[in-house]
């Protein structure tokens, strides 16, 4: 496989029967009907250099509501598009429905990956003592539940394309990378399995989670020791499960800062750090059919910068 010569700033998403690619000037959605390719494209608004969104921890939690936007948006009219329904304006349900969708969709992941393993974790303080240890098997349990869930969407079928899209984006984006031409043949010949995918983006904030979340267990029995004497148990729980979900977006920061230095570096450790990120991938990721990488071409192709090298990582 011929090597990265470049990283590239621009990303993507697999959506229904298509894919979004992000490009340093604009956002693309492409997506594949029964007759044809639909290409949108829209620009993207720049934030100017220094100013508070692109503060270092502070970006890392704007970029990650603003990828949450976006997606679901994106998801929203590639199923529009699947089904050839055109629509020329945006209504203002469709933005409350895309707000909700965000809201509904923060609440789920916070819920499976985040408050049921410290549930979970709540009814073996009883017989671990040490908070360290304690939240150590709530990680435990956390990545349990989050590859158990991996394996189950990756097991439906209809997730099996959208996985394939999304295989078919990675590849597109290594092609890009090696600066070969953007062919059928090209792509097909890339690792579906990329580096800077937000699969290892999670995989850090669950990692991350434990250590912080550890640290802010001590530090608030250390504050309040008075906590850990509450007679009721559940009121105890309830006091730390809070703490630890005002921590998430610092967890979030940290790890977006984390993702985008190994990111910009390629050595034996950011190998070893990014290794789980990518083995998780297999999961996440399915190899692509040559009409799925003629999607993910296009995608890329529409949201090039017109400047070579403007889109540096």
């Amino acid at each position: 496989m011929p090597k990265e010569q470049f990283k590239t700033m621009i990303g993507g998403q697999a959506l229904i029967e298509g894919i979004m690619m992000r490009g340093p000037q604009k956002d693309a959605i492409v997506v594949r009907t029964a007759d044809e390719l639909k290409i949108e494209t829209s620009p993207r608004k720049e934030r100017k250099k220094g100013s508070f969104a692109t503060w270092p921890l502070i970006r890392g939690v704007v970029n990650f509501f603003d990828a949450q936007v976006c997606g679901v948006k994106a998801l929203m009219r590639s199923a529009d598009l699947s089904l050839e329904e055109e629509k020329e304006t945006e209504s203002k349900g469709q933005n409350a429905a895309v707000g909700l969708a965000v809201a509904f969709g923060m609440i789920l992941s916070v819920a499976l990956f985040f408050v049921l393993p410290m549930v979970i974790a709540g009814f073996l303080d009883g017989v671990i003592q040490n908070p360290l240890l304690l939240n150590l098997a709530e990680g435990l349990v956390r990545i349990i539940i989050f590859v158990g869930y991996l394996l189950a969407v990756s097991c439906m079928k209809d997730m099996k394309r959208v996985f394939a899209y999304h295989g078919a984006e990675h590849k597109t984006i290594r092609c890009y990378e090696a600066k070969l031409p953007l062919t059928v043949e090209n792509v097909r010949a890339q690792t579906r399995l990329h580096p800077r995918c937000g699969t290892s983006f999670l995989l850090v904030v669950m990692v991350l989670s434990i250590l912080l979340f550890s640290v802010t267990t001590s530090v608030i029995l250390e504050l309040f020791p008075g906590l850990a004497l509450l007679q009721s148990k559940f009121l105890y729980r309830l006091i730390l499960i809070g703490c630890k979900l005002l921590m998430l977006p610092l967890v979030v920061a940290i790890a977006y800062e984390i993702n985008r230095w190994a990111g910009r570096h390629d050595n034996l450790f950011t190998r070893i750090l990014t290794a789980p990120g990518m083995w998780f991938q297999n999961f996440t990721t399915k190899e692509p059919d040559d009409s799925m990488i003629e999607v993910g071409i296009a995608s890329l192709q529409a949201v090039m910068p017109e400047e070579e090298g403007s889109d540096l990582w």
